[in-house]
């Protein structure tokens, strides 16, 4: 399997190994980014692996209001220390994954989370999809692309698989992967509760995302 600089640096981030070593794991791997992972792992070199069992108790509760209102975000976030709680670095990187949540509205954290029937269930509409093409294909191409749908409708579901709104060449696994590297803590985004305003009444549909994309551009715009 070929790899790009891309994932390269995608596997500099979720490691925080030099970047020679881990164009080496993948080449080792195939480009495989998450057996590269474990790859380094073995050789002792994956420092955001390696803090992946430490306990992180400390951390913040942090909410964004959607200009206007409209949504509401709570969410914690974990690390190690208090003193890393308190830091900028730390407190702009919660405030960002809130943003994200109002902007991108994930379901769950991760791929984890998703409850198996409810990935069977997608994996059945996917199958149903694919078989109603109006070219027929073999079974084996068929599953390749429901694995395929079900690849992008993780990113659209679960947080740490969607794109970073406000720098969209990342996900939010790598911007989380990043700042491990950085501070030198685990971090852990362990729940969120999202509310947008009449959810569940008949309303008019306004594209939120879309606002709040505009907002994050303005705002990148003055800095």
């Amino acid at each position: 399997m070929a790899f790009t600089s891309k994932d390269v640096q995608e596997l500099r981030a979720r490691t925080g190994v030099g970047m020679m070593d881990c164009k080496r794991a993948l080449e080792a791997t195939d480009g495989d980014i998450e057996k590269a992972i474990e790859y380094l792992r073995e050789k002792g070199m994956a420092s955001a692996a390696k803090k992946a069992g430490r306990i992180a108790s400390q951390g913040i509760v942090d909410s964004y209001i959607h200009m206007g209102g409209k949504i509401g975000v709570l969410l914690e976030v974990n690390c190690e220390t208090d003193f890393v709680a308190r830091s900028d670095s730390f407190k702009e990187f919660v405030h960002d994954v809130a943003l994200q949540i109002a902007a991108a509205n994930p379901q769950y954290i991760s791929k984890e989370d998703v409850p198996a029937d409810v990935i069977e269930k997608e994996r059945e509409i996917c199958r149903a999809q694919a078989l109603n093409e109006p070219k027929p294909k073999p079974a084996a191409i068929i599953e390749k692309m429901v694995d395929g749908r079900i690849q992008k409708f993780y990113k659209e579901v679960c947080l740490l698989e969607q794109d970073f709104v406000k720098d969209t060449a990342k996900t939010i696994s790598t911007y989380l992967n990043e700042m491990v590297a950085s501070i030198g803590e685990k971090i852990s985004i362990r729940r969120f509760v999202r509310y947008e305003m009449g959810e569940g009444l008949e309303k008019k549909v306004d594209n939120f995302a879309e606002e709040i994309n505009a907002q994050v551009a303005k705002m990148m715009a003055n800095n």
